[in-house]
């Protein structure tokens, strides 16, 4: 059948709608959270979620008391905004692998990730935790924590949590770390600015070794917008699309603009387009 020009304009935007739907779709499905904002103020920042942090020491961590859990989900319920992760930022200071409380802390969270309904936990090991000097793995460190991992993540499985490190390790590096804990509950919080900016890797080759491992991701740019350094974001976003990633994008970003909500917006704006 011969096709005339209507007929040749009608499916082309019948298939630029189709492209623009699935584009639509595409963006409606990328998760964009912060751990620069409360609960109460996700929805004026444009995210969709919240990471909760730690960063204080105490036999009980002050984030897994009853009192806090019943102050967070009562701010969910009324909002609406899901926890997406608890950050163990104390680890920092505190080091998984050398504070004999780690356990004990790791145990309590993940109690407190099942009971708020979140399934992600991030392990930070930077500053007095740093697993690495000079790219070289502090090797008794490593070893101890490969120890001390391996032995919640059974619970961690049980609660339908999964342990996430994130650290200056190589992609390398952190595969023969997953490897040696060798659990399905260990997984990786792959942090594009740690990794590609401060660390010098090259990101979305990292992000392709790693497939299969990757649970959630951090996007930051120091002061800047993320949109300052498009190319990169791209480049990152591409890999992540590349080894379909489908978890959280968790803005750890500044405020240019002095405006916390105005910028943590636009950033979450600059991250889903990213993405369709």
């Amino acid at each position: 059948m011969r096709m005339t020009r209507r007929m040749f304009v009608g499916q082309a935007a019948a298939a630029m709608a189709a492209a623009n739907g699935f584009a639509a779709e595409a963006a409606a499905k990328v998760k964009v959270g912060a751990c620069v904002l409360s609960l109460d103020e996700a929805r004026r920042g444009g995210v969709e979620g919240i990471q909760i942090g730690e960063f204080k020491a105490a036999d009980t961590l002050g984030i897994t008391t009853p009192e806090r859990r019943a102050h967070f989900k009562r701010v969910m319920q009324e909002t609406g905004v899901p926890v997406c992760s608890i950050m163990m930022g104390l680890f920092n200071e505190f080091p998984l692998a050398t504070e004999p409380r780690a356990v004990q802390w790791m145990e309590q969270c993940i109690d407190t990730a099942k009971d708020l309904g979140t399934d992600n936990i991030l392990l930070a090991f930077f500053s007095n935790g740093d697993l690495q000097h000079e790219g070289k793995l502090k090797e008794a460190e490593y070893a101890e924590a490969v120890k001390r991992i391996k032995a919640v993540a059974p619970r961690a499985k049980d609660a339908g949590v999964s342990l996430a490190i994130e650290n200056y390790l190589s992609a390398e590096q952190n595969l023969r770390m997953l490897d040696a804990i060798n659990h399905e509950a260990v997984s990786i919080y792959y942090d594009v600015y740690n990794t590609g900016i401060s660390m010098k890797y090259d990101s979305p080759a990292e992000i392709r070794r790693l497939k299969g491992r990757i649970s959630q991701v951090h996007y930051k740019n120091a002061d800047k917008y993320l949109d300052a350094d498009r190319p990169y974001f791209e480049s990152v976003t591409a890999a992540l699309k590349d080894i379909g990633y489908k978890g959280w994008i968790v803005l750890e970003t500044s405020a240019p603009s002095k405006d916390p909500f105005a910028d943590a917006k636009r950033n979450a704006d600059f991250v889903r387009a990213l993405f369709a």
